[in-house]
């Protein structure tokens, strides 16, 4: 989301945070609630259910959920950002037909994936170090924006009453609120244990008590839909020979998916929550994504968002990921593909095969997509795994997806550790 918000600002070179990172914290914040009251006027993604907006909510949730129509009091002035420049006030709502198919803002995939990068705890850290001390050296005056607007956004409770206030007294803890909404959207935990600094904070032992149902087959089921893609592109070519591609069988996994995310959503579940914690992460990937003025004054300059976190990292005692290049390359593509597959694009068997068709770009991002995740996770996506019952000739499973557990699948982690391996992942090594 603020990847558009940054490339509407004429800088140069195109699409350089510089100037957004420079717009006043309340501005950013107020556009967030103009952002929510416009997704319901966000145009249908191609589907042949063409009435189904990309919110997957029905207005009646948007509606009872948004601001007034009135005439807005003094706490709930209009964002009036501009993007003729940082330090201008407009008086009305700022832009929100931002240039970011296929919605404003990313699926919740997109946030578990760049936190499980460990972002988020390095610049914790890297923004603690920065107020409370000078360990980390001197700021420019664009860093110092950017540390105030940071602090302001997302390390304390968001202005009264904004819609990604998703923190309060009865859930004092944003770390254990994120995790929440993972656990019971894709049944994973983040890969990395809350830092030592900041465990003792509150009860953070029993945060899924009282979670109710879970996808907790979501990685197993999406897996198997990686997998059979890729039996796909193997067999795509093919002219004689067994083929053991099957664009029916993706169809129904892809519609298992579907039920599975969309019972997590009913009654307009966890979409608060989405939108804080996709907006959140999307401005510390966004920071990272190119040699922006914090990257430098802490002399992290590198080639690539990993490489930069890696370098951050470096100067307050930490590590990220061991896979983090993975992570952040697999965040925007696989947000993109589930959302289409919550649109039911690939519900059919001709609509499955696009996904796997030669000379298409998503068919490219699908490559791509099952190349990072099987080194992100270790799971071997190109391979059948082993014991698994295989039909005479066929490259599919036996049994057709459903959108619950399956019994005997056993749920993991997103990244597997070997004990003993002593990775550090956003946290201090």
């Amino acid at each position: 989301m603020f990847f558009s918000l940054a490339t509407l600002y004429p800088v140069d070179p195109p699409g350089s945070p510089r100037s957004l990172f420079r717009v006043h914290p309340v501005q950013l914040s107020y556009w967030l609630d103009e952002v929510w009251a416009t997704a319901r006027r966000t145009p249908p993604l191609p589907s042949r259910k063409a009435d189904k907006n990309l919110v997957f909510l029905d207005d009646a949730v948007l509606d009872a959920l948004d601001l007034p129509t009135q005439p807005a009091p003094p706490f709930l002035a209009p964002s009036g950002l501009t993007t003729n420049g940082p330090f201008q006030w407009s008086g009305q709502p700022g832009p929100t037909e931002l240039n970011c198919p296929p919605r404003l803002w990313h699926h919740l995939i997109y946030a578990y994936l760049i936190e499980s990068t460990g972002v988020l705890e390095v610049f914790a850290e890297v923004i603690r170090r920065l107020v409370i001390g000078e360990t980390l050296g001197v700021l420019s005056p664009e860093s110092i924006a950017w540390v105030r607007a940071t602090e302001q956004l997302f390390f304390r409770e968001p202005p009264p009453f904004a819609i990604n206030g998703v923190l309060s007294e009865v859930r004092p803890f944003e770390r254990t609120n994120r995790r929440n909404a993972y656990w019971r959207m894709f049944g994973l935990d983040l890969p990395h244990p809350v830092p030592q600094t900041w465990a003792n904070s509150g009860p953070l032992a029993d945060w899924k008590a009282h979670t109710g149902p879970i996808n907790d087959d979501f990685r197993a089921k999406w897996t198997e839909f990686l997998r059979q893609i890729w039996l796909g592109v193997e067999n795509r070519l093919n002219s004689s020979g067994p083929n053991t591609a099957d664009a029916s069988f993706i169809a129904l996994l892809a519609v298992a998916l579907k039920d599975m995310l969309n019972n997590r959503r009913r009654g307009g579940t966890l979409a608060r929550e989405e939108l804080a914690y996709v907006s959140m992460l999307s401005w510390f990937h966004l920071t990272l994504d190119t040699d922006t003025s914090i990257v430098v004054d802490l002399q992290a300059k590198a080639s690539s968002p990993a490489d930069r976190l890696a370098a951050l990292a470096q100067r307050v005692g930490m590590s990220p990921a061991q896979h983090a290049r993975e992570l952040f390359d697999l965040a925007e593509p696989t947000a993109t593909v589930l959302r289409g597959i919550e649109a039911g694009l690939f519900d059919t068997e001709a609509s499955a095969e696009t996904l796997f068709r030669a000379g298409t770009n998503l068919a490219t991002d699908m490559v791509n997509i099952i190349n990072n995740w099987q080194s992100a996770t270790g799971e071997r996506i190109k391979e059948r795994p082993t014991g698994t019952v295989i039909t005479a000739g066929s490259g599919q499973p036996l049994r057709v997806p459903v959108p619950g557990s399956q019994p005997g699948l056993p749920r993991q982690d997103f990244t597997p550790v070997p004990a003993g391996a002593g990775t550090a992942n956003g946290h201090r090594g």
